[in-house]
């Protein structure tokens, strides 16, 4: 396959995806559970991560943590008892990526596109960093690609090289088909009956309408569902000076050829970026999440890590 391009900003490289997991030490995706309790000792992070399972009540030995003691059986019984606990493993992530035609597109330095496989690689590294399984939807103009959740390394570099493939095959012609849109997407995670799993979407969240939203938060109710909004300023606003434009999608085109015209499309724009980020805030407030937001500055992967408590 030839590539569309050398410039890592319009398309990614397997070997930046790669290079990425020199990154993932600078923030983490474990929980900051509550100090003085049996469930203390995690870092910090937005992220529900793994938690804990009681294993067994024991009598206790010097040595314990007094935090742990059953008052209630030591009481009964006249003899110091603790609760001790195991750490639940290989937790699910499943990072859903973007790479519809609509996320090919910059009007300042980086492609959607490139940003949402960048966060996609960087997240999966620090995953993997903690031994949990990383699985992966990567959604394209022509299908959806559902890959489970493993605990490889080796899977992981197939997967990233999938992600850099599909990346480099988007380009100004590329066009959605109708098997590949968000309510599609919605449907795929709904079908895979996931619990207690931490989904991380990293996407324009374009076509999503308020039913999607719904469907998301339903997935709340046994997950944790991560929205990432990607960017550009154009999609909330034309630059300020006024000029003959000429916009389209690739199927339609608007000329806004006077002022009122320019007015109109700026409201319109703003209006729209304003209601999905709404939409966002609530689906993130169920789970008591915040919205993430990167654009195409390329500065992406330093605001992820800043979001999510990172440095």
């Amino acid at each position: 396959m030839s590539k569309k391009s050398t410039d890592s900003r319009i398309h990614c490289e397997y070997s930046q995806l790669i290079k990425l997991q020199s990154q993932a030490g600078f923030f983490s995706l474990l929980p900051n559970l509550k100090a003085g309790t049996a469930l203390s000792g995690r870092h910090s992070s937005i992220f529900r991560g793994r938690g804990l399972n009681f294993e067994e009540l024991r009598h206790y030995q010097l040595g314990d943590d007094i935090r742990n003691l059953d008052w209630k059986v030591t009481l009964r019984t006249g003899k110091p008892h603790v609760r001790s606990y195991t750490e639940e493993k290989d937790r699910n992530f499943i990072i859903c990526v973007d790479q519809r035609s609509s996320m090919f597109f910059s009007s300042i330095d980086t492609m959607k596109s490139v940003v949402a496989a960048e966060l996609a690689a960087l997240t999966a590294w620090r995953i993997l960093k903690d031994s949990d399984r990383v699985g992966f939807i990567i959604n394209t103009p022509d299908q959806i690609h559902w890959l489970k959740p493993k605990r490889s390394q080796a899977d992981l570099l197939h997967r990233l090289q999938l992600l850099s493939n599909v990346n480099q095959l988007l380009d100004v012609t590329s066009s959605d088909n109708n098997e590949v849109g968000f309510t599609q997407f919605v449907t795929l995670l709904g079908r895979l009956k996931l619990k207690e799993a931490t989904i991380i979407i990293l996407s324009d969240w374009h076509g999503a309408t308020v039913d999607e939203i719904t469907h998301l938060k339903h997935l709340q109710k046994h997950n944790d569902v991560l929205g990432v909004l990607i960017s550009d300023p154009f999609e909330s606003q034309f630059p300020s000076q006024y000029s003959h434009w000429v916009v389209g999608d690739g199927a339609y085109q608007l000329n806004l050829s006077d002022a009122k015209r320019f007015d109109l499309a700026n409201k319109g724009l703003g209006e729209h970026q304003d209601l999905k980020k709404e939409q966002l805030i609530q689906l993130m407030a169920t789970k008591g999440l915040l919205l993430i937001e990167a654009d195409t500055s390329g500065y992406h992967l330093e605001q992820f890590k800043r979001a999510i408590g990172g440095r």
